[in-house]
């Protein structure tokens, strides 16, 4: 979930003039890392083992 300090950083991050589709591009990828960080905070990987045994579990 977003803050709204992390959206004041984000707009703060762009430049003086932009689109509302750039605002929400930014607005979803910061949201998606603050995502992946919780995730991550959390426990909730793979290893990159894991990763490997899967692609080639689909390769075959």
């Amino acid at each position: 979930m977003l803050t709204k300090n992390i959206v004041r950083q984000s707009i703060d991050s762009l430049p003086d003039s932009f689109t509302i589709d750039e605002l929400i591009e930014q607005l979803i990828f910061v949201e998606k890392i603050e995502d992946g960080i919780k995730q991550s905070n959390d426990g909730k990987t793979i290893s990159n083992d894991e990763v490997k045994s899967m692609i080639e579990k689909w390769s075959r």
